[in-house]
């Protein structure tokens, strides 16, 4: 698969799709529907639902990049609401609702989806989770029955592999959560505010990690990344995409190969329905992104969003 398009290229083309569980309305009335109080609650419920009704300092953990506090706003509070696999069940009613309004009906009970969705569950079944919570809690998932549903859930399966494997990225650079996000912004790919306030952290936390990665050569004074700092960034990327081939190379490079190209207009259409935040916090960096997107001007934006993990991943999260 590295010699033909690779894990990053792949990342690229299946994240938006999988992303509809966070910004399509669907999932935030499914979330809604159960009692979950707020858009955080549902995110953190939704996402968080495969691991059973976990403690907020393991989603922490987990999830990496949010504050301890964001996350135990939510949790275990969730699950008096709502068992986990209640929330399961509806995150999959809102998938089937929010994939049949992005894509179209004829799309989704089309063969070109059943196509893809029996090579991206290959691919998420070969993956390797070992050391990879996240990923592992969702390949244990049962198999969907229907085709659109079942694609999904491979996606998330494989970008939660992903995930998982880009934290220990992280973790072996020394690059802590906030410091992440600060590099993200730094390279110009994220929105600063959008990622410091959607994930709780205040502004000294902030500045602390700036100072951190100036002091260790990464940033500059003007706030972007210095020579050392994108050289560390470039490194902890493609250490990222090595660890995401391996469902891949298990799939065999024709097979990804035309799993990527079945998949790439569903990424545009999510793309250009506008749902993904213009502050990218799911870290998007490819050429679906910037023809759909306009740039990100490090600092302004929204506040909100949710997504990826770290200082890349593309990254953060």
């Amino acid at each position: 698969m590295a010699d033909v398009l690779g894990a990053r290229a792949l990342w690229e083309r299946y994240e938006p799709v999988h992303d509809l569980l966070y910004f399509a309305p669907e999932a935030r009335r499914a979330a809604d529907g159960l009692g979950l109080r707020g858009f955080w609650m549902g995110y953190f419920a939704l996402r968080a639902a495969p691991l059973g009704p976990v403690a907020a300092p393991v989603v922490a953990s987990a999830f990496y990049v949010f504050h301890p506090d964001r996350v135990a706003r939510a949790l275990p509070d969730a699950w008096r609401y709502a068992d986990p696999a209640d929330v399961l069940a509806a995150r999959r009613e809102a998938m089937d609702a929010a994939m049949t309004r992005v894509f179209g009906r004829e799309t989704v009970t089309g063969p070109h989806l059943a196509e893809a969705a029996d090579l991206a569950w290959e691919a998420a079944a070969a993956a390797d989770t070992a050391g990879r919570v996240l990923a592992a809690a969702n390949q244990a998932l049962d198999r969907p029955a229907p085709p659109h549903l079942r694609l999904w859930q491979a996606l998330t399966t494989l970008r939660e592999h992903r995930g998982d494997g880009h934290v220990a990225v992280l973790v072996s650079h020394g690059i802590g959560p906030v410091a992440a996000m600060v590099l993200k912004a730094a390279a110009g790919e994220s929105d600063a505010s959008l990622l410091r306030e959607g994930r709780k952290w205040d502004l000294p936390a902030w500045r602390a990690a700036q100072a951190d990665l100036r002091a260790r050569g990464w940033l500059g004074e003007d706030g972007g990344l210095t020579a050392a700092g994108t050289a560390v960034r470039a490194e902890v990327e493609a250490a990222t995409d090595a660890a995401a081939e391996q469902p891949w190379t298990a799939l065999g490079a024709d097979r990804a190969a035309r799993l990527a190209g079945l998949l790439e207009p569903l990424a545009e259409a999510v793309l250009e329905a506008g749902l993904l935040p213009s502050g990218n916090p799911v870290g998007l960096t490819g050429d679906l992104w910037n023809a759909t997107r306009p740039a990100v001007t490090s600092g302004t934006g929204r506040a909100g969003g949710a997504g990826a993990r770290g200082a890349g991943q593309g990254t953060p999260a």
